[in-house]
């Protein structure tokens, strides 16, 4: 039997009127056949643990891996099929979160709870409305969480607001806590199910799910084909026979069948049409279709005629439960031994299975029949068998005693009894219809006791008002129960309280019954909390509320539930004034500068707001518009003073007073200016870059004590100021320093308290940084006599803006400290010599350099002088480029310095080629420590070695020099013309007879047509004496002219061929040769390719390649594929072929794949190459030199 579709099981869970037994086909189209009927009992979570297996049975369970997606727990408690109803529909809850999904969500509100308040599940009746409530305490918060509503899993209700549903959220200051509120109105039957709240705020997270139920209204019992309940029992179950009643829950009205006689179903089905199974299924109950067309099938199967068998079983037997049936079968030939089987197994004759044997006849009989003795039974005879069916049908269970209509009331126990015809038979309840359900958590129970069954209802509401049925397999009894309500009450009702804010509200009242109640405040349902708590004890309700708040003030009423009556009380919380004076000194010390608008806000409290009243002097201060004015608020009262004045100084008060109390506080109020400016500064000393400052604190420091002091200077000549501590100076003294020496300086002060800075003082009395030179440097002795002492030094290092007036020499003799001055008066150069000193004494030496501000340190000679003159040897010192040959040209200058050494001052004397030289063409210069040999103009005579001689008393010290003059050469002295052949002209010459005092390095040989006589170079730098003179014009007579050369150049004239050389044609007719023009074109090609190379952060790059082409081909350069334009950290260059690639300061980045792309009209070429910047810390790894690998190549220029 097909399963019906997902639409039609919706419609099976509807509620919806049954079609009659007549129109089966009705039935099948809405979905309703009863072999669907466990899988509703399954989705609805109400099937007992067997059922499963009757589906299995009954061929139309769902596959595992339904079962395994939809266990019988995955709906909440109590939801029962009414949830599931309209999938389709707005309202349909959807799937309610569970397993995996369900965990993460109560393991993430386990993380973080943000709820305060959770919404509660509720009850409502059709048509009526609920509210849920959420709170969140935004204590830590920032800002508004995020609150969403869900029903199921997955619908957002924010999107159906509107008439039947309306969100709400408010915000309580006081408290810092967000309320959310989700009402529904006019409720409905499908709006029941489970919800879910969530709250979100940044990486936090909670939800909490809640169930409504909806009632419906009371209605009567429907009619129910009883028929329609029966399922066929399992094969050799535990549950055999028993019923299941889930196809009753639907509210159908059955029109009343009329008896009808027994009608074996078997025969039915093996005579119909297939597309009779159906109908036959639904009209006479059979729930286990599918097997019996199993079986069907088998019997229908073409029989071979048994040799074994004359006459085998009918295919099926029925019976009544507890009847008897005979099975017989006629065998071909009796002495065949015959064995019978049920479901496999051997039957032994017992009292329950009787065999007999008549002539060929087989009978067994099977008495007492049970519901487990349906089942297959086959019979053997040799090698062959016969099997049938046999079904055992179970009588209707009657109902004997009927139910009667009961009264009761609210709270009572009521129980409703009837009687059937056995023994714990299965037998149903209904509540208006519906099948009751007991669990352990219900006030429903079942009591059974033999043929009597009982329904327990514990604490009856008036919600068990309704219509209770019982039903059986062969009837059904229902009567009515009607619950009132007692007469309601009240014993103590509320009082009103007034309570001061932080104690407790107790609302305690007593009723008659011990019923429940709502609580209600403003209009509103109150929720409990941490701090409000709801006590119901018997007949004993209390709203307590610990730590009042003002919001906690209002009206709060006492409903008790199902009754109209209320109980009121007036809840008014008091607060005694306080005045709040944590933001102020510990004195209550408030300064304001003078100039400034003071608002000083005091926070107070109180319930009711307490009244202020300033105060100063016993003068109150009024509300209104003056310059001191009071300005009052429910929460704080200001004092306002605009354009605070000196004399506002003083102390003020405030009282408050309300209906709880007093409260007064004193503020004193300090009006503070900027101090007055000090006096002028005094400077006491003075530096070469510093002075030493003083002054006196100003006479008015402005109210507040003199924090510090700021110093400026300016130059004389200067308006503008510069500070020079950004520091405050404590103390009344300074030291200014980095000025410019020479230069004239003014100070001034500026003094600062709390309030802010004065105005500047009178400047100082200009002053001029002076200092003395540093110590003369590089005091060395010049030279010692028996009688005199010469010394020399350098300048001091720093002079200063003073300048330099002179020094001063002095000496003391050795073992003594008394210095004498050498010299009387200053001394402006920087050598001395002392005089009168005696021969052998030892002296110390100093000098001092002097200048406006005194004289400078003294600069010692590092140990004692003997005053005794010391012969030192001669020794020349020949300059290392006068150790070769000196050549000059003629007309050149020679200035040749000659340093040597020797004491006392050595005789010098020179010679040239061993003669005294001429001083009217040589000067020679001596000093006391060099000579030097002048020749303004040289001359090729000059040329030759000079020799100095250097002599101190008996010691003699010479040395060389060599100096040439050289000039250009003379023209050869003969050229001639040696051969003419062909083309060719044999020349020879002989050198020249002047050389120019140097050696002739090469010819140069040119060549002149008789008929223009323009002369034209054919060889130059030839060395040798002789040449053939090639390529020549055939016709042409020539001449040809030689020039000599040295180092200084050619000579000046040139020795021509008196004869001229005659290229004969030989009587040969020359003919023009014809050439093609020859194409230069040529596709782009690089003829030196880009290499790898290695650049160092921050010193510039340059990648080289050359490229060849015709026409020129265009040059692109491209950095990882992507071309480099208008980029100024590179530079491109292309000359002669050449181009080159210049990358300014590289850094790492600019590291990567660089190309040059070459393109003209006969092609494109690439090539490319690797550019690695690398990062060098250390510079060199090695002195000198940088690290590269091989063949890369060195960027880095060092």
């Amino acid at each position: 039997m097909p399963e019906p579709t997902k639409k039609e099981e919706n419609e099976v869970l509807a509620p919806a009127p049954a079609p009659p037994p007549e129109e089966p086909n009705k039935e099948k189209e809405a979905g309703t056949a009863p072999a669907k009927e466990p899988n509703k009992e399954k989705e609805a979570g109400t099937a007992p643990a067997k059922e499963p297996n009757k589906e299995k049975e009954a061929g139309t369970s769902p596959g595992k891996d339904e079962e395994d997606a939809s266990p019988p727990g995955a709906l909440p408690p109590g939801l029962g099929s009414r949830a599931l109803e309209r999938k389709d529909s707005e309202w349909s809850i959807g799937e309610s979160p569970a397993g995996e999904e369900q965990d993460k969500q109560n393991a993430n509100s386990q993380l973080s709870t943000l709820f305060v308040e959770k919404p509660q599940g509720g009850t409502v009746k059709v048509g009526e409305n609920i509210t849920f409530i959420a709170k969140v305490k935004a204590e830590d918060l920032l800002r508004k969480p995020t609150v969403k509503w869900f029903k199921g899993k997955w619908m957002d209700l924010a999107s159906k607001a509107g008439k039947h549903l309306q969100l709400k959220e408010t915000f309580e200051r006081h408290s810092r806590v967000y309320t959310f509120e989700m009402q529904i109105i006019k409720a409905k039957e499908n709006y029941a199910g489970n919800y879910r709240c969530e709250v979100t705020y940044k990486d936090k997270f909670d939800s909490c799910s809640f169930d409504l139920e909806v009632h419906e209204s009371t209605g009567t019992t429907p009619n129910i084909d009883i028929r329609s309940a029966f399922k066929r029992s399992g094969e050799g179950q535990e549950d055999a026979g028993e019923l299941d009643f889930s196809g009753l829950l639907k509210r159908r009205e059955v029109k009343q069948q009329e008896e009808q006689p027994e009608v074996d179903v078997w025969e039915l089905l093996k005579n119909a049409k297939p597309s009779e199974y159906e109908k036959i299924a639904f009209q006479y109950g059979i729930t286990d279709l599918r097997g019996m067309l199993k079986r069907l099938k088998r019997m229908r199967r073409v029989e071979k005629k048994s040799a074994a068998f004359a006459k085998i079983l009918d295919p099926a037997y029925q019976v009544d439960k507890g009847g008897r049936v005979r099975f017989v079968v006629e065998l071909a030939d009796p002495k065949l031994e015959v064995k019978w089987y049920k479901n496999g197994q051997e039957i032994r004759p017992s009292t329950k299975y009787i065999f007999e044997h008549k002539g060929c006849e087989r009978i067994m009989f099977i008495n007492n029949c049970a519901l487990t003795d349906d089942s297959e039974y086959y019979v053997t005879a040799g090698d062959e068998k016969c099997s049938t069916e046999l079904f055992v049908r179970e009588p209707p269970v009657m109902v004997t005693k009927q139910l009667e209509d009961t009264k009761a009331y609210c709270g009572e126990r009521v129980e409703l009894e009837c009687e059937v015809s056995e023994d714990d038979a299965n037998v149903k309840w209904f509540k208006n219809g519906e099948e009751i359900i007991p669990g352990p958590k219900s006030r429903y129970h079942i009591r059974v006791e033999g043929k009597k069954h009982i329904l327990v209802i514990e604490g009856a509401t008036k919600a068990d008002t309704a219509e209770y049925s019982v039903m059986t397999t062969g009837g059904q009894s229902s009567a009515k129960l009607s619950v009132d309500l007692k007469p309601l009450k009240i014993l103590t009702p509320l009082t009103d309280q007034t309570v001061n804010l932080g104690k407790e509200i107790c609302l305690k009242c007593e009723v008659s019954e011990n019923i429940t109640g709502k609580w209600t405040k403003n209009g509103l349902p109150v929720q409990e909390t941490d701090r409000l708590k709801i006590v119901h004890k018997g007949r004993i309700h209390k709203l307590v509320i610990a730590n009042a708040l003002v919001e906690d003030e209002g009206d709060y009423v006492f409903t008790p539930d199902a009754y109209s009556v209320t109980l009121p009380a007036k809840v008014h919380v008091i607060d005694p004034p306080k005045i709040n004076l944590d933001g102020l000194d510990a004195d209550n010390t408030v300064t304001v500068i003078a100039g400034n608008k003071l608002r000083l806000e005091i926070p107070i409290s109180g319930e009711p707001p307490p009244k202020a009243i300033w105060s100063r002097a016993d003068k109150a201060i009024m509300e209104g518009s003056g310059r001191i004015r009071a300005e009052n608020y429910p929460d704080s009262t200001t004092l306002v003073i605009d354009i605070a004045e000196k004399d506002d100084s003083g102390v003020y008060h405030i009282n408050l007073k309300n209906e709880a109390g007093e409260a007064h506080a004193s503020i004193k109020i300090k009006v503070v200016d900027i101090p007055d400016p000090p006096v002028a500064p005094n400077v006491t000393d003075v530096g070469d870059d510093w002075c030493i400052m003083t002054w006196e604190p100003p006479v008015y420091d402005g109210g507040s004590p003199i924090l510090g002091y700021f110093i400026e200077r300016k130059k004389k000549q200067s308006s503008r100021w510069m500070r020079l501590n950004f520091d405050l100076c404590k103390e009344t003294t300074f030291e200014p320093k980095k000025m410019i020496e020479g230069v004239a300086y003014e100070v001034r002060i500026f003094a600062v308290n709390a309030v802010g800075i004065s105005k500047p003082s009178m400047p100082s009395k200009p002053f001029v940084p002076l200092a003395v030179t540093s110590p003369p440097t590089l005091l060395t002795v010049d030279s010692v006599t028996d009688t005199t002492v010469t010394m020399k030094w350098r300048p001091p290092d720093q002079i200063g803006a003073a300048g330099l007036d002179g020094y001063v020499l002095e000496y003391c003799f050795e073992g003594t400290d008394d210095w004498i001055v050498a010299n009387t008066e200053l001394i402006d150069k920087t050598k001395f010599t002392i005089t009168g000193l005696p021969t052998d004494s030892r002296i110390f030496v100093r000098v001092k350099a002097v200048n406006a501000a005194g004289a400078s340190e003294p600069k010692y000679y590092s140990q004692p002088i003997l005053v005794k003159e010391i012969i030192e040897p001669p020794k020349i010192r020949i300059p290392r480029h006068l150790k070769q040959t000196y050549i000059r040209r003629v007309g050149e200058a020679i200035n040749l310095v000659i340093p040597f050494q020797g004491k006392p001052r050595p005789e010098l004397i020179w010679t040239k080629d061993g003669a005294p030289i001429d001083k009217n063409q040589i000067n020679i210069r001596n000093s006391e420590t060099d000579t030097i040999i002048f020749i303004r103009k040289a001359e090729r005579s000059h040329s030759g070695k000079y020799d100095l001689q250097v002599k101190v008393e008996k010691f003699v010290e010479t040395a060389s020099i060599d100096i040439q003059v050289v000039d250009r050469p003379g023209p050869p002295q003969l050229v001639k013309i040696e051969d003419v052949w062909g083309e060719n002209v044999a020349l020879s010459w002989t050198p020249p007879r002047d050389d120019g005092n140097t050696a002739i390095t090469g010819y140069t040989i040119q060549k002149a047509d008789k008929k223009s006589m323009e002369w034209f170079t054919v060889i130059e730098h030839y060395h040798r004496t002789s040449a053939t003179i090639t390529e020549l014009v055939i016709g042409n007579e020539y001449y040809f002219r030689v020039f000599a050369e040295n180092m200084c150049g050619l000579s000046e004239e040139a020795t021509m061929t008196k004869e001229s050389a005659v290229i004969a044609k030989d009587g040969k007719i020359y003919k023009n040769p014809v050439y093609e023009d020859f194409d230069f074109t040529e596709a782009p090609m690089f003829t030196q390719p880009l290499v790898n190379t290695y650049a160092i952060a921050g010193y510039n790059a340059t990648l080289n390649c050359s490229v060849r082409g015709n026409p020129k081909p265009k040059i692109t350069w491209m950095k990882n594929k992507v071309a480099i334009k208008d980029d100024p950290r590179y530079r491109m260059f292309s000359n002669q072929g050449v181009c080159t690639l210049e990358i300014r300061k590289p850094s790492p980045y600019d590291g990567g794949t660089y190309c040059c792309k070459a393109v003209n009209d006969l092609g494109t070429v690439e090539i490319e190459c690797k550019l690695e910047v690398k990062v060098i810390y250390q510079g060199v790894n090695s002195p000198g030199q940088p690290v590269f690998l091989e063949g890369q190549q060195q960027v880095l220029q060092l």
